[in-house]
């Protein structure tokens, strides 16, 4: 066995790699090579996982560092010391004099199986060219040879145009970026591209816009300010592809306001080169990770994922007004079906749900779609998403042909049809009466309970109702007014000049067996109370002459029944444990799924 695999192997291959002066992936094609070591890499807390790979030819061997993308290989106990390999695609570096791999695919050849190091190789760094001078292009590898290491990157030609500068043949792999790369080249396919946005704060005011850039080892979120906003916005255009070079500085991704799975992020300085590439192939048009229709329902709410479906029904565009700011919106619903028999709604917003024109049974592959809870499960394209009509890949090719052999006919279920009868969620939770809650011990136990309930409101406290938070979208973080009209959030490091109040209420429900006490977040409240916690603020403050208004708006929430979707867990409050019961979801309710139940309750009690 062993004797095979010597023989595969391509001998001189690494030498080959980096003493060519061309492309080293056309310079060796794909080269079959002995993995002699395979270790984790001891990186920052909350840094990606990376492992450091030693590949060998028999003549030489050279550290490597796997991408993530390729991180699968470990995980999965393929890549092991002493197994085989075939390079399918990398990007050859120095390090320091020292010459390494970044690995972006490979196969793990199983079939030759496994054995000790075949031959004597030697590093390959020990070789005479390794006195050649370096060049001055450096990354930081997060720790791959220590804290702060530098890793040179051979030059690589990279485009038609002789007249080139050199640092554009420094083409750069987006996955290595870090905060201490210098004088890098990266090439990319701009994969979305925002509309140009305003803000006005205290500091002043001013506009931006961004696009995310895509390769083949990853994506990144670049962002324009102010004067590169009037240079750059122009430039770009989706689908296209761009050499984009240095000064451009490299910061940790602000991850509420991007989709991306990358630790870092750019922006664009008055020195950045983006220059449209002559030639626009051999970048990835665009990367997705799918997630059917089924298997949201294990999908946490508020997560942000891919998702591909036959477009059954296309809604009208409607427009509705934000709370926060006041602005109309343009939306527009769309309801999705794919081969695991459900269907899911979701929602377009702004330019993309009025110009939207595909036809009923296309095929639509959506890329950043944020995961609701509202109606069992439901989805809402992020303005940082994108979405491709009939896309050329196989997951569209395959949903298109089932489609049309056998889905046209299907009949499709909702997560929303999951739940118990009248639920307000789609978790497929019990309903149980109040009596049954207490009788049962639910959140006795160390695991939460999950229970649904149809109870009226007999109490609503109006002492901290709500709380002043955050204004920035997907924050809700408390803040605290640090000064009259200054009101600071730790979390972002933002001051506002006001906050937005949010319900944190208790309200005291009522059925036939009982009474409890529920706790309710904001959307609840605002279905609860008819209005929102800013609102009702503002009556309080208003003074006497309000007050009455405002006990109104308490007192006219009484009364009102609504199925609760709810959690019981054990809490500690004042070093005494209690079990608190947690709205996650409400729905009014709905006297005609409501006589459906009961009439089968009778039909249950009926003698034969």
């Amino acid at each position: 066995m062993a004797a095979n695999a010597a023989s595969r192997i391509n001998q001189g291959s690494l030498a080959a790699i980096f003493n060519s002066t061309d492309d080293p992936n056309s310079a060796v094609s794909q080269p079959v090579l002995q993995c002699v070591q395979v270790k984790p890499l001891a990186g920052q807390q909350g840094a990606p996982e990376r492992f450091r790979v030693v590949f060998s030819d028999v003549n030489n061997f050279v550290q490597s560092m796997l991408a993530t993308q390729a991180n699968h290989v470990v995980h999965e106990g393929k890549l092991r010391k002493g197994c085989f390999v075939r390079l399918k695609s990398y990007q050859a570096n120095q390090v320091k004099g020292k010459r390494i791999i970044i690995v972006l695919d490979l196969d793990v050849l199983e079939e030759l199986g496994e054995c000790e190091k075949i031959g004597n190789p030697i590093a390959l760094e020990s070789k005479s060219e390794e006195d050649e001078k370096p060049q001055s292009t450096t990354i930081a590898t997060n720790g791959f040879y220590g804290n702060k290491p530098t890793l040179q990157q051979q030059s690589l030609p990279s485009r038609t145009n002789a007249s080139s500068s050199a640092a554009h043949a420094n083409i750069y792999p987006i996955e290595a970026l870090s905060p201490y790369a210098h004088k890098w080249t990266i090439k990319a396919r701009c994969t979305h591209k925002s509309e140009v946005k305003t803000w006005h704060n205290k500091n002043g005011e001013g506009k931006l816009f961004s696009v995310n850039l895509l390769d083949e080892s990853g994506e990144i979120k670049a962002t324009a300010f102010t004067d590169q906003v009037d240079t750059l916005y122009d430039v770009f255009q989706e689908g296209a592809v761009y050499y984009i070079t240095s000064p451009c500085r490299v910061n940790l991704a602000k991850k509420q306001f991007t989709n991306l799975n990358n630790d870092y992020e750019l922006t664009f300085e008055r020195d950045t080169l983006v220059e449209k590439a002559e030639e626009q192939n051999g970048v990835p048009q665009v990367r997705f990770n799918f997630t059917n229709i089924a298997d949201l329902q294990t999908v946490e709410k508020d997560t942000t994922i891919d998702t591909i479906g036959i477009l059954k029904e296309v809604g009208e565009t409607s427009q509705i007004t934000s709370k926060t700011t006041s602005k109309p919106y343009d939306k527009r619903e769309l309801t999705l079906v794919d081969n695991t028999g459900y269907s899911v709604r979701l929602t377009i917003w702004g330019n993309t749900a009025t110009a939207f024109d595909a036809m009923p049974e296309s095929v639509v592959a959506f890329k950043g779609v944020k995961v609701s809870d509202f109606g069992g499960r439901s989805l809402s394209l992020l303005s940082s998403g994108s979405m491709n009509i009939d896309p050329d890949i196989d997951d569209a090719h395959k949903l298109k042909g089932w489609y049309d052999a056998q889905g046209k006919n299907d009949t499709f279920q909702s997560h929303a049809q999951m739940g118990s009868v009248g639920a307000a969620g789609g978790r497929g939770d019990p309903t149980k009466t109040i009596m049954q809650v207490k009788e049962e011990n639910l959140g006795m136990s160390e695991n939460t309970d999950y229970f649904t309930m149809k109870a009226t409101i007999i109490f609503v406290r109006q002492e901290n109702f709500a709380y002043p938070a955050c204004l920035l979208e997907g924050c809700n973080k408390k803040v605290v007014e640090v000064d009259p009209g200054q009101w600071r959030c730790e979390k972002c490091d933002k001051t506002h000049l006001k906050p937005e109040y949010r319900y944190i209420m208790s309200i005291n429900v009522s059925d036939h067996t009982g009474q409890l006490w529920l706790s309710c977040f904001d959307d609840v409240g605002r279905m609860v109370m008819g209005k929102s916690a800013d609102q009702v603020m503002e009556l309080i403050e208003a003074g006497d002459a309000d007050k009455t208004a405002a006990d109104n708006v308490f007192q006219d929430a009484n009364c009102k029944t609504f199925v609760f979707k709810c959690r019981a867990k054990m809490d500690t409050f004042q070093d005494q444990q209690r079990v608190r019961y947690q709205v996650s979801g409400a729905s009014p309710l709905n006297y005609s799924t409501e006589c459906t139940k009961l009439t089968q309750f009778i039909k249950e009690y009926s003698m034969v």
